[in-house]
């Protein structure tokens, strides 16, 4: 006599059947999620492998690209606010002095928060360490500037500007600033060497000469003066390269013959004195330096 299936062994039938299914998915799931992380792991060395391969220094002119439009940029933006906004100040012109303030520290709080969001690789130390200290300067002036902001109309316009240049605060993140920008500077030297293996740096806590200044490439002038810039405590509208053209003018007009300045700290003391160096002296007198070998830089280029 035939045995119908009862309802129970239907429902363990289909019961096994998708657990069974699920089984088989969990199964393939977790291969396919195998799969992937090997994958994943494996593009990882072998892109470390490639880039070891194709001579992906430290300093590779890629990371010094992605370092300028990822950090330095952004901070430039601020430093070029804030050099506006001090002199609206210095003009004594009508204005909201607590409300530029509060302007500059939202400003330095946002460009910080963009830049913690972006990061160097591990083997350019340099870089990594400017990153930071762009980031410690943004901090101090953001926390900085909330201070002065309630009693910014108080006084007159020049005076605000002086007591913001005696704050000890906003002088170390003026600093840090330098500090960053020396990294910068250093690490472009540091590509020179990897494209350029006669090239050759020097010291850059040494005095100069005008005669050995003249045997230097722009690379290895620009960190010098950033290095100075940085010793000096020059926080200055005007960026390295600007200085440094100033500095070759000077020369090729012998101006500074007929001065009898022997060293670049001479000439720089000068420049700085007369107030001669502005923001794109660099760009405006680039041809000069058209046979250098030099990164491809906005602003070597721009």
């Amino acid at each position: 006599m035939d045995k119908r299936l009862t309802r129970t062994d239907y429902l363990f039938a289909v019961t096994f059947i998708f657990m069974l299914v699920v089984a088989l998915g969990a199964f393939f799931f977790g291969l396919k999620m195998g799969q992937e992380r090997t994958a994943v792991k494996y593009e990882k060395m072998l892109a470390e492998k490639n880039e070891a391969e194709q001579g992906f220094a430290a300093y590779h002119q890629q990371y010094l690209v992605s370092f300028y439009h990822t950090i330095y940029q952004p901070y430039r933006e601020f430093h070029k606010r804030w050099f506006d906004k001090m002199e609206e100040l210095q003009t004594n012109s009508p204005a909201d002095a607590s409300l530029i303030l509060k302007e500059l520290a939202k400003l330095a709080k946002e460009t910080y928060d963009g830049l913690g969001a972006k990061s160097m690789p591990d083997s350019s130390p340099l870089l990594k360490e400017a990153h930071m200290n762009y980031m410690r300067s943004l901090k101090l002036f953001n926390e900085a500037l909330g201070g002065y902001q309630s009693k910014a109309n108080a006084v007159p316009g020049t005076e605000l500007v002086s007591q913001l240049d005696k704050d000890a605060y906003l002088e170390e993140a003026k600093n840090y600033a330098l500090r960053a920008e020396k990294e910068y500077y250093e690490s472009i030297v540091k590509w020179n060497q990897t494209v350029n293996e006669q090239f050759k740096p020097i010291d850059v806590t040494k005095p100069v000469s005008i005669n050995d200044w003249s045997r230097l490439g722009l690379n290895m002038k620009n960190e010098y003066i950033a290095q100075m810039m940085m010793t000096s405590k020059l926080f200055k509208a005007f960026t390295p390269q600007d200085l440094t053209a100033r500095i070759d003018e000077m020369l090729a007009s012998g101006q500074a013959k007929n001065l009898n300045l022997q060293e670049i700290e001479g000439i720089v003391d000068v420049l700085i004195a007369t107030n001669a160096v502005r923001p794109g002296d660099f760009l405006r007198g680039k041809n000069r330096y058209a046979n250098e070998t030099l990164p491809q830089l906005p602003f070597f280029t721009n």
